[in-house]
């Protein structure tokens, strides 16, 4: 018989109904399921001379003393009987009541119920630190200190997972035929120019132009996404010309694909600026659309007869910088890189399609950069926006990875005095680099771009005749995308099994970035404990040193010596629901635990519970628009709580180390996230609808993280915890 079942008995007929209402709710009114007498109790604070208060319930007016206790800045008042009918009750109390409680029962006392609900006697608001950080693409980032090599590729590992998880690209989908069309061939001195498009999924097209030296032989390929410019990929003004990169690369022998973002130009399918957590935890999203562009392009260029796949390389300004870092990160095809005038120290990125979901959870722009190393990086900056610091701050970081491989020669900074640009100062700078790296020579130090002439728009476009018709397009085309996703992260999931571990092991952990705390990193304070004969209660603050995370909890214990099993509960609603109705010790199942001889943990996971004070509900602060780029949601935190307390219990010397889990409620759903990144716990048992988690609704609301439904959600998780292991408890 599972724990749960074994312990968890059935609530008596005598048993009374309490409510307990919060301050910062007085204002929705009180709701009863059942017509009868309720003990008003009021906790306000405490007077030397108090006149009689008035409470109002519907109509019903009751009065009441407060009185002083000492050492108490607030006490329970019994203001008196009500009858009340079942349904809705307004409230009318006086400012200085902090929290309401309603009983069926003579015997109850809140002051009494408090003990095994609260950590704290008195109100108190929690100070946790993760609900008002909030890093944004102008926060000012440091980058860590890498001491050796490994420590580096350790961390390198991760962000490459992470940008692709957040991209619903790990695992990678399958490579569809791309259906390339190569049309509209124009020949110059040189080079020539030539209109493509292809499928970087089916239906999904990317569109752009083709510049090719007319040498005959392999040449290098490069791919050149263009930032957000007005005209995209045609632009051509004294700030920045991509055609003129694309024809001066052509004529010194590279073949050039110059490509359009989404929304920009021939990419008339979706729009540039959109996104919706429905869509982001399938890892849909504009940067998941041009990340996946960028690969698939690299493939087109495998395909031509006259690239050396072997010396693909990429090169973009801005957001076509970022994409340039991005692509690089995650791609070893390239393998010479030239982002411009983005990786900065104090601004990632501005729009969504820079702004991954999960992208920067625990790095900036520089880290990501860093991912090319040791390849050939260019660093182009200027003077005039946000990577004026790059020669002393930015490039010197990133420098210092390439140090770990001892290839400081490969990366190179070069610092324009200009306004934000792929100007001919910078293109100048891009074509000596790859001169040097792609192309293999030695004599372009002084290398100047020749004049070129730049086609017409019209003989440009793959679709000259097309307008934007996204809004026809995109609804559909994401529809497709989150069905293909579907299906093949349920066909990996089945057929992969025996692999999942090796291949999807981290995953959750990566998304959520949670993890079980290192026991030395913890930073836990107990604020009381009281001694119940043959057993004790500890009222502890859990939480790590360095994030500032405070976690009330509850820890049952024995009196003996001899080392106990212990089950850490972790409930939807927080502690308080576990804790005995009538107001008399814990409910029945830690009694019931409790009598099996364990230990019992409770905690309030992030934002539930004591997390608020009786008259505060505690938010987190928002900063920008894109929060789940830099930081966990609400239920990755809550997977860290379980996971921090955790490791605390594992610190205790007086227990066994035998941990079970068990997750009620909602926290079922973060319980069974926990114990597939923590595969140490003894059993695990969780109340799940698994019906309605098959939809995306709850994904994408109560248990928002981006990308879960991308990588199995639910179903990852119960394939990585062993079957065994786990007892699932199927609830409506």
């Amino acid at each position: 018989m599972s724990i749960l079942l074994a312990t968890l008995f059935a609530v008596t007929a005598n048993t009374p109904t309490t409510i307990w209402i919060n301050a910062s709710d007085f204002d929705e009114g009180v709701t009863v399921s059942d017509s009868n007498d309720y003990v008003v109790w009021v906790w306000t604070e405490g007077k030397r001379t108090a006149l009689e208060q008035k409470l109002h319930i519907g109509k019903e007016t009751l009065g009441y003393t407060p009185r002083t206790k000492k050492g108490a800045s607030h006490v329970w008042v019994d203001a008196g009987k009500v009858n009340m009918k079942a349904g809705h009750h307004e409230l009318s109390v006086p400012e200085n009541v902090v929290a309401l409680s309603f009983s069926s029962g003579d015997t109850f006392r809140p002051v009494n119920a408090l003990k095994d609900r609260n950590v704290f006697s008195s109100p108190t608001s929690l100070n946790d630190r993760r609900a008002s950080k909030a890093n944004h693409t102008d926060t000012v980032f440091t980058m860590p200190h890498f001491h050796s090599k490994a420590d580096w590729v350790s961390n390198a590992a991760l962000l490459r997972r992470r940008i692709l998880l957040g991209s619903g690209l790990h695992p990678l989908p399958e490579k569809t035929p791309l259906n390339a069309v190569i049309s509209g061939r124009i020949e110059r001195d040189g080079y020539t120019v030539e209109k493509v498009h292809f499928e970087a999924s089916p239906g999904i097209l990317v569109t752009g132009n083709l510049y090719r030296p007319t040498a005959d032989g392999e040449h290098p390929g490069i791919i050149m996404p263009h930032g957000h410019w007005e005209n995209g990929r045609l632009e051509n003004v004294e700030r920045g010309s991509i055609p003129a990169r694309a024809i001066t690369m052509a004529k010194l022998g590279a073949v050039s694909f110059t490509y359009d973002m989404v929304g920009y130009n021939d990419s008339y399918q979706f729009e540039h600026r959109w996104s919706a957590n429905e869509e982001k935890i399938w890892g849909i999203h504009p940067f998941a659309i041009q990340l996946w562009s960028a690969i698939r392009a690299l493939d087109f260029l495998e395909t031509l007869d006259d690239v050396d796949p072997d010396k693909l390389a990429c090169t973009g300004a801005s957001g076509g910088g970022t994409q340039t870092f991005a692509v690089t990160a995650v791609d070893p095809r390239v393998k010479v890189a030239a982002p411009v005038n983005m990786i900065s120290s104090t601004m990632q990125g501005g729009c969504i399609c820079e702004n991954a979901p999960a992208l920067r959870l625990s790095n900036s722009n520089m880290e990501i950069g860093a991912l090319a190393a040791p390849r050939p990086l260019l660093m182009v900056s200027a003077t005039g926006d946000w990577t004026r610091e790059t020669p002393r701050v930015e490039y010197p970081a990133i420098r210092s990875i390439y140090g770990l491989y001892d290839k400081t020669d490969h990366i190179t900074n070069v610092h324009i005095d200009a306004p934000h640009n792929y100007n001919r100062d910078s293109r100048e700078a891009m074509y000596r680099f790859f001169g040097k790296w792609l192309l293999g020579r030695n004599d372009m130090a002084d290398y100047k771009e020749p004049s070129f002439t730049v086609e017409s728009n019209d003989d440009l476009r793959v679709f000259p005749d097309k307008k934007n018709e996204s809004a026809q397009h995109q609804k559909k085309l994401i529809a497709s995308l989150i069905d293909s996703r579907k299906k093949y992260i349920q066909a990996f999931l089945r057929n992969e099994h025996g692999r999942l571990q090796e291949m999807m092991g981290t995953a959750l952990s990566d998304l959520t970035g949670a993890t079980l705390p290192d026991i030395n990193d913890l930073a836990c304070k107990r604020i009381s404990m009281e001694e119940r004969g043959d057993y004790v209660v500890e009222r502890w603050i859990l939480g790590r040193d360095a994030d500032g995370d405070t976690i009330p909890a509850l820890f049952y214990r024995g009196v003996s010596t001899e080392p106990q099993d212990v089950a850490l509960v972790v409930h939807g609603d927080g502690k308080a629901a576990l804790a005995n109705p009538d107001g008399n010790g814990p409910g029945e199942l830690i009694r019931g635990l409790q009598a099996k001889g364990y230990a019992v943990l409770t905690i309030d996971t992030f934002l539930i519970g004591e997390h608020h004070s009786p008259s505060n509900q505690n938010k987190r602060s928002q900063i920008g628009g894109f929060m789940d780029t830099f930081e966990p949601t609400d239920t990755s935190l809550r997977v860290q709580d379980i996971l921090t307390a955790t490791a605390w219990l594992k610190s205790r010397r007086d227990l066994s180390g035998t941990i079970d889990l068990i997750g009620l409620a909602d926290g079922g759903v973060w319980s069974a996230l926990a114990a597939a990144i923590y595969a140490e716990f003894s059993k695990v048992e969780v109340e799940l609808n698994e019906t309605l988690l098959e939809s995306d609704e709850p994904w994408s609301e109560q248990y928002y993280i981006p990308g879960i439904r991308s990588v199995g959600d639910i179903n990852l998780a119960k394939a990585l915890i062993e079957p065994k292991r786990l007892t699932i408890h199927q609830i409506n």
